[in-house]
């Protein structure tokens, strides 16, 4: 062979390295976005001044009129180790309270809006309930997050974020909005602490839209939670319905940075009943996993805040052990809507049936038979002898991306070698469910991935359905 032929050859050896290792590679997430899949059960608290009103919650109507009486605010027995416990009791790793809602009004104390608990007549206008949820937090060894609703306020008529109108008067309003919202989120981002993620409700539009600025205080102050969410970035989508389910498959890999405000700002992400917020997208560029809400109180309604005489909706607990299988077990998160009510509890229905799915939860997974986990495509799990499973779960280590693309789960009958279940994504976590079969021994087989698998769990249980 000729020097120049040599030259082409290693020249083309290189190129085909480097096209080889930029078509392997794949998104990695922040520690952030981690966190948020390492904790797989979340619980959001709804509260606002329409809880203390007794009347059925009405969202359009809430979003356009003012709460005749702030002073309504009263809540007798509050206690919100009792709503923490309670949502830890159902195996939540992250909670989330809403300090702004529709109202706008603010469950802080707020030295740029007036319409806040400085204004009450309750604990003298010293009360602080961003503060007390911080506290309880961390009493329980949960992460804290935070909800803020700059999209509607009906106090100070912002809908869809704007002032009505385009007069000078209009201006000057919406540009006092502006500046409000910003003040109101620096003193969250740096009065209380660290945030694990904090959630804007509806999206948050910023300077380009003439909404306020409020991304570049969260990096400022905020640079290691999760951000979710405004027309520039989100760490995380929504899962496409509130059902508290995602389908299989649900990558958390997405082909844009951000999703929208209203998550329908891109014709793409809302067409097909918001199919690719659903699925994902295992090319996409960017980190961006998807979460499962749901309200508690959803069995024939759809309860995000507390309403009076309404524990007969609350979810039976069959149906919330579906949402995990199907939520975390494909990927996701759970998020639960939990509603105190107008005393300052949880109810003790809401907090019963908390307690239920953690404890069913716990016991479908205390009866582990075997696991492995480590780097390559073909991982085996040896029984002793023969063994009743109906249960398995698969976890990526996905610190290092989602590079699984096609896998083969197979075990070893008296009769011979039974496909169990054949899939494509693994990522965080994938949980499934099957008949009884008695095996000795088990096969994980990656067929198609992206880079090296890096295995971080495959186990099989057996758990007695009551």
């Amino acid at each position: 062979m000729s020097i120049k032929n040599s030259l082409i050859t290693f020249c083309f050896f290189i190129f085909s390295i480097g096209f080889a290792s930029a078509q392997n590679q794949v998104p990695i997430p922040t520690q952030a976005q981690l966190n948020w899949q390492n904790a797989e059960m979340v619980a959001v608290f709804h509260y606002d001044l329409h809880v203390f009103d007794g009347k059925v919650y009405n969202q359009s109507y809430n979003r356009i009129t003012p709460i005749p009486d702030y002073n309504i605010f009263n809540p007798t027995k509050l206690d919100i180790d009792q709503w923490v416990k309670a949502a830890k009791d159902a195996g939540v790793k992250i909670a989330i309270l809403t300090a702004t809602h529709e109202t706008g009004f603010a469950l802080f104390q707020s030295d740029y809006s007036p319409y806040s608990m400085k204004a009450l007549k309750w604990q003298d206008g010293k009360g602080d309930l961003l503060r007390d949820f911080k506290a309880s937090c961390e009493k329980y060894g949960i992460q804290a997050g935070v909800y803020i609703g700059i999209r509607w306020n009906s106090f100070y008529g912002i809908h869809d974020f704007k002032v009505e109108g385009d007069s000078e008067f209009a201006k000057n309003r919406q540009q006092h909005y502006n500046t409000m919202v910003e003040g109101m989120v620096k003193e969250i981002f740096t009065n209380y602490g660290d945030w694990a993620m904090v959630w804007f409700d509806g999206g948050a539009h910023g300077p380009e839209q003439g909404g306020p600025d409020v991304l570049s205080i969260f990096e400022t102050y905020q640079p290691k939670g999760l951000f979710y969410h405004n027309l520039q970035r989100a760490d995380m989508r929504w899962g496409g319905s509130e059902s508290g389910t995602v389908p299989y498959p649900s990558w958390g890999t997405f082909p844009y940075p951000a999703i929208g405000s209203g998550e329908s700002a891109r014709a793409e992400i809302s067409k097909n009943n918001f199919a690719l917020l659903k699925t994902g997208d295992p090319d996409g560029p960017y980190y961006m996993p998807a979460m499962s809400d749901a309200p508690l109180r959803g069995n024939g309604g759809h309860d995000w805040f507390w309403e009076p005489g309404r524990d007969n909706i609350i979810y039976p607990l069959d149906k919330l052990v579906n949402m995990y299988y199907n939520s975390v077990g494909h990927n996701s998160s759970l998020i639960l809507g939990l509603t105190p009510n107008a005393e300052g509890l949880i109810p003790d229905a809401d907090a019963k049936r908390l307690k239920e799915l953690g404890d069913e939860i716990e016991r479908r997974f205390e009866n582990k038979i075997n696991a492995t986990s480590g780097v390559g495509e073909l991982f085996k799990l040896k029984l002793t002898g023969r063994q009743k499973i109906n249960q398995l779960v698969l976890m990526e280590d996905i610190a290092k991306g989602e590079r699984v693309r096609k896998f083969l789960v197979e075990g070893k009958t008296k009769t011979g070698w039974k496909t169990i279940f054949e899939g494509s994504v693994i990522g965080h976590k994938f949980i499934h469910q099957f008949d009884e079969i008695e095996v000795s021994e088990l096969h994980l087989k990656i067929q198609e991935s992206k880079g090296e698998p890096q295995i971080k769990d495959f186990s099989v249980y057996f758990f007695n359905e009551k």
